[in-house]
């Protein structure tokens, strides 16, 4: 219930679930996900519903969790899929379900978003509401491009204009105040408009030779900026053939790109990478991109579910322990350690118990990353291969064990079938625990856009960790032409499964998120 200041109350009307609903209003920025306030990107993680548009990129759109309800309402230069007045219901039916409404605009949702309109209407209907600003593209895209809006040098002020007509194609401009201000013009929605733009501040006594810029998809890996006056403008950008979305600015400030640009320079700036990697180890690499100058989609193809209770699991443990011959314990990915350690804990196993007893117990390690996540509990393995597969790991503990020893396998519950014929010709036992099970997924946000990035080859690779992440993907993705697809892989395995499928692989020095990001650098970056 609430009270008016005049102190009648009303009351908010309430879903089945008998709670109130309520509209979050946040803007999600110009393209780059790192320009996404911390107040956003944790409603993100939160909201029953995200209603979202057009210019939320494919970025943006892999942080949506996968049981999250998204709604598209996007729009793009003439054409309106979703009706203003329908969006609007939109946000107040959810809301009346007593669902958190996240309603996500590019930039920030007062500068020319129409996000006015949809709290005037949530006010008549009674729905609470919070607004979360988001960066505006007026001026990050410009930042992202080496051009300052103001600059004591050159202009004290800017300016920020529509360059949207109305539906009789005339614009609603002060053309002449403009001219008389003498800041820096920034015009958005305005692709379709240059000509009549450029052509106004010209009628209206502007230089000629005022220098001016289109800037094509700022903050992005595909940002474009042609420089040239307002009298050239026009013909520079039809020669470059820049499109929507993108925005005209005017001013003495448009010089300085030149001289101040910066994005592109970056090691790995203006390249796309979409990361495959199972849900639970995304953020490492997706950060070494980023920090390299990445636009990094995140689209997991795969998670896993642990096994749980895990009577194989501790009956395999409590023989284990009562073995008097040399005995390993392997493990084949950082999820397994991770997983192999919550079971411990569920079962209350201590550890100096399960390893203790007969026989000397020595730990095992497909790669470095799996070396790191046990060197993370206090275990440093003493077998870790260095070519990282199944196959390799397996000849390394029979190289380095004698005939009757035992090794015990945790991992994924269909796992390779490489690891245990090297261990049975050398005289070994082997026992297979499973810990957790594989689950291909698939999203439904993100799969039409991601197919039109790949056809489109706006995304220069796609990188994979494991097999089963390579079939997930083309599970998830369906049919396509994967002959397209530049893969960059963890191993020579991984880099045999997504060769299955026509793609182009690459394969990284050693098993590890250092050496992923070492090959993406050596492949695409600026500094080759």
């Amino acid at each position: 219930m609430t009270v008016n200041q005049n102190g009648s109350e009303k009351r908010r009307k309430k879903g089945n679930s008998g709670r109130t609903g309520k509209v979050w209003l946040a803007g999600a920025g110009p393209g780059d996900a790192g320009l996404l306030t911390v107040k956003a990107a944790e409603l993100i993680e939160r909201a029953d519903v995200i209603v979202y548009d057009a210019l939320i990129s494919a970025e943006l759109l892999s942080r949506i969790p996968r049981d999250t309800e998204a709604i598209y309402v996007g729009k793009h230069a003439g054409k309106h899929p979703v009706p203003q007045e329908e969006i609007n219901q939109i946000l107040v039916r959810e809301a009346e379900k007593g669902k958190n409404v996240l309603r996500l605009k590019g930039g920030d949702p007062f500068v020319f978003g129409r996000g006015g309109e949809e709290l005037e209407m949530l006010v008549q209907s009674d729905i609470p509401f919070e607004v979360v600003p988001g960066i505006t593209s007026s001026v990050a895209v410009p930042a992202y491009a080496g051009i300052p809006v103001t600059h004591r040098d050159y202009t004290s002020s800017f300016h920020v204009i529509t360059g949207h007509a109305r539906k009789d194609g005339k614009l609603s401009i002060d053309f002449d105040s403009l001219v008389r201000l003498n800041g820096t013009l920034v015009f958005l929605m305005s692709v379709s408009s240059m000509e009549k733009i450029l052509k106004g501040l010209l009628d209206a006594g502007m230089d000629p030779d005022m220098p001016a810029a289109v800037l094509e998809r700022g903050t992005t890996a595909r940002q474009r900026r042609v420089t040239a006056t307002v009298s050239t403008l026009k013909e520079a950008a039809d020669r470059a053939d820049i499109r929507t979305p993108a925005i005209i600015l005017v001013g003495k400030v448009c010089a300085l790109a030149e001289e101040l640009h910066w994005a592109e320079d970056r090691i790995l700036g203006g390249r796309q990478f979409l990361l495959t990697r199972p849900r639970q180890n995304l953020s490492a690499l997706a950060k070494r991109l980023r920090e390299l100058g990445a636009q990094v989609i995140e689209m997991p193809a795969i998670h896993t579910e642990p096994i749980s209770p895990n009577e194989l699991l501790r009956c395999a443990l409590a023989q284990f322990r009562e073995r008097d011959c040399g005995k390993w314990l392997v493990f084949t990915s950082p999820i397994g350690v991770a997983v192999f350690f919550d079971a411990l804990k569920e079962m209350k196993a201590d550890l100096r118990n399960v390893l203790g007893g007969k026989g000397t117990v020595r730990i095992g390690a497909i790669g470095s990353a799996t070396a790191s996540a046990l060197e993370a509990y206090g275990l440093f393995p003493d077998a870790v291969p260095e070519t990282y597969s199944a196959g390799e790991l397996g000849k390394e503990l029979a190289e380095l064990s004698q005939p009757g020893e035992h090794v015990l396998i945790a991992r994924a519950e269909k796992g390779s079938e490489d690891l245990i014929p090297p261990l049975t010709e050398a005289g070994l036992t082997a026992e297979d625990i499973p810990l957790y099970r594989t689950v291909y997924e698939v999203n439904p946000v993100l799969k039409e856009t991601v197919t039109d990035m790949l056809e489109s080859g706006e995304i220069d690779a796609v990188t994979f960790t494991s097999a089963s992440t390579v079939r997930g993907f083309v599970r998830a993705m369906g049919e396509m032409d994967y002959s397209r697809i530049r893969a960059v892989c963890i191993g020579e395995q991984t880099a045999r499964a997504a060769a299955e499928y026509g793609m182009q692989t690459e394969t990284a020095a050693q098993a590890s998120m250092d050496a992923m990001t070492e090959k993406i650098v050596e492949l695409y970056g600026n500094c080759r």
